[in-house]
């Protein structure tokens, strides 16, 4: 029972950490879709840039502009993240073995992280697919039907497209999540690991304000860098995963390579990057706020960690 309750409270930790990710990360993930979806097409760019695109969000749409498509996000993120973190969690005490515990081991994070992401890119692909339709709306669009709520999105898909449509992308979003979560937990493990080992030793004071300050400090780091190596890996993927979703035409290739090859010949590198600003811009704080709600949850729930 106890080892099942340990469990439990990793799950609960995992969808406080998707739930602050959210809050802090939808406004920059909604002009990333917007400059993915806008700025790969044979028609050329739309928007300049990511400050180009915020501020015409902002002026024709205003703050509610940025936060399109959150609350398929919102619900999306609890059950993703709490799976996310829950299962990687669990994955990797059952792969630990002889390993030396508290210390990194790449041969339990890899197949662990990997595991986790391919898992939740089930659960992701119908929740991003709602999320990116609505986000691309607004007075921008070209073509396509108009929503009024992800759920309308959600049956509208469905009608036309049956339960295939509604898992468009989800190729792409399952190299994305299996590369990137892998790459993800290996910078973050091995950040914290070195960030402590330092930070641990007798030439810093031990009192209880410090140690506070530096545990937040070190969920910071490690995840501000662990989010923006995640996006650098896979940016590309993202962008195909972006097409394939939103493009009007069902019949359009679910092959995230080929859209990559297409994109690649129609806007060069910048194409395969659209985006990256943003992302990077939003990778930092979104997934700081997320480890840190992730570690002081598993605190408050007394799950002990190396």
């Amino acid at each position: 029972m106890a080892v099942a309750g340990d469990a439990a409270k990793e799950y609960v930790a995992g969808s406080a950490a998707g739930v602050a990710q959210v809050v802090v990360g939808h406004p920059f993930d909604t002009v990333k879709v917007k400059l993915q979806a806008h700025n790969t097409t044979v028609h050329g760019k739309v928007y300049k840039n990511a400050f180009h695109c915020t501020s015409r969000i902002l002026l024709e749409e205003g703050i509610r502009g940025l936060y399109k498509g959150a609350s398929s996000s919102f619900i999306g993120i609890a059950v993703e993240s709490s799976l996310f973190f829950g299962t990687y969690s669990q994955a990797k005490q059952l792969l630990q073995g002889s390993y030396e515990v508290g210390r990194p081991h790449l041969q339990v994070i890899i197949p662990s992280a990997a595991c986790s992401g391919a898992l939740i890119s089930c659960i992701l692909t119908p929740t991003e697919l709602t999320k990116c339709r609505m986000q691309v709306q607004g007075k921008d669009v070209i073509h396509g039907a108009r929503y009024s709520s992800p759920l309308d999105c959600a049956v509208k898909t469905l009608e036309s497209e049956g339960l295939k449509g509604i898992f468009r992308g989800g190729l792409a979003t399952l190299f994305r999540e299996a590369i990137g979560n892998a790459v993800f937990f290996c910078t973050y493990e091995y950040s914290r690991y070195w960030m402590h080992n330092y930070l641990d030793s007798a030439r810093f004071s031990d009192s209880s304000h410090f140690v506070l300050a530096k545990d937040i400090g070190i969920g910071v780091m490690s995840g501000g860098i662990s989010g923006m190596a995640f996006w650098t890996a896979t940016l590309p993927l993202d962008v195909a995963k972006t097409i394939i979703q939103t493009d009007p035409d069902p019949h359009v290739s679910r092959n995230p390579l080929q859209i990559l090859g297409m994109v690649y010949k129609r806007a060069g590198m910048g194409g395969c990057y659209a985006g990256l600003g943003p992302t990077l811009a939003r990778a930092f704080p979104a997934n700081a706020a997320a480890i840190v709600a992730w570690e002081y949850s598993a605190k408050i729930l007394g799950i002990k960690r190396g």
